[in-house]
């Protein structure tokens, strides 16, 4: 049973959107609890002494929580290295994290399209440690931040607190991306639709090859009789495990308005290498209610 004021904030809104000729389902005002079920864990794949004299430990991350998560790592003094007889040392540069983009369960990456929207460029995860060498039995000590599930730009869910370790005595630089496990029902196909906000249906028509990366094109089918927008982000990760795309919340990235009843086109494009292949779409799409946001991987890899 609804309160008056809630009540009265539901008539508000439908009143505001009517003046627009536009409406979408209500915000829930639940707050959205965590799923813990699992961690993130990192694999060293390379290991080296810069010219200075530090520590430089390349990374990979494999989201093992068991649904879309985001992960970063958490404020100053997060890392250090652990040496054999027990002592540590703290590592100052640490890039360990997804870069704000929502990643698959199962998925493995190494690195996010960092720098500016202006000027974007790619970061790769590493840490360095100051001074260091890597002994025998050293390892890495992580501390991290992540969320799972769904994202409610109105109701974002906290983050929770994790720590992983990282065996540098175990290196692996032949790691595939960006599946390191599989998860059944996980991936969508290319021709599949996706129901959206106020079930309108959206579908990837077209992948293009450029020169500069990847134009996608989308199609919305809109049964209602109310226009809609779909707001998604859609950054892509292939096999180099490196997500293309500057990241931005989706539901500030510009999408055109659905008409009632009738489709609406349009193409986004994302900077990729023309050598990187076995591509997925990591799309969020506004769906169930207004900036509420639900993850999907669709498969391009034939593309």
């Amino acid at each position: 049973m609804k309160t008056p004021a809630a009540a009265a904030a539901l008539l508000l809104g439908i009143l505001v959107l009517g003046a627009c000729d536009y409406i979408v389902t209500p915000a829930d005002e639940s707050t959205p609890t965590p799923v813990t079920a699992g961690v993130w864990t990192a694999v060293a794949t390379a290991v080296s002494q810069t010219d200075a004299g530090d520590l430089h430990v390349d990374l990979a991350i494999e989201n093992q929580t068991g649904d879309w998560s985001t992960m970063e790592v958490a404020s100053s003094g997060a890392v250090s290295l652990k040496a054999g007889d027990g002592s540590s040392k703290s590592c100052g540069a640490a890039f360990v994290g997804t870069g704000g983009n929502y990643l698959a369960p199962g998925f493995r990456m190494r690195g996010y399209t960092g720098g500016t929207k202006a000027e974007p460029e790619t970061q790769l995860l590493n840490v360095e440690c100051e001074g260091a060498t890597s002994a025998p039995g050293s390892k890495l000590v992580v501390a991290y931040t992540y969320v799972t599930g769904e994202f409610n730009y109105y109701r974002p869910a906290g983050p929770t607190s994790g720590s992983l370790e990282v065996d540098l005595d175990k290196v692996d630089g032949a790691l595939t991306y960006p599946i390191a496990q599989e998860v059944p029902d996980l991936v969508t196909k290319a021709d599949a639709s996706i129901e959206a906000i106020n079930g309108v249906a959206l579908t990837v028509t077209a992948i293009t090859r450029t020169a500069d990366g990847l134009e996608i094109d989308w199609h919305t089918e809109n049964p209602t009789e109310y226009p809609t927008y779909v707001h998604i982000g859609a950054p892509v990760i292939g096999s180099d495990g490196i997500i293309y795309g500057f990241y931005e919340s989706p539901h500030l990235v510009d999408t055109p308005i659905t008409p009632a009843e009738e489709s609406a086109d349009w193409t986004t494009t994302v900077a990729v290498p023309a050598d990187v292949t076995g591509l997925y779409i990591l799309v969020s799409v506004e769906a169930k209610q207004q900036k509420n946001f639900v993850s999907h991987a669709i498969d391009i890899t034939a593309e």
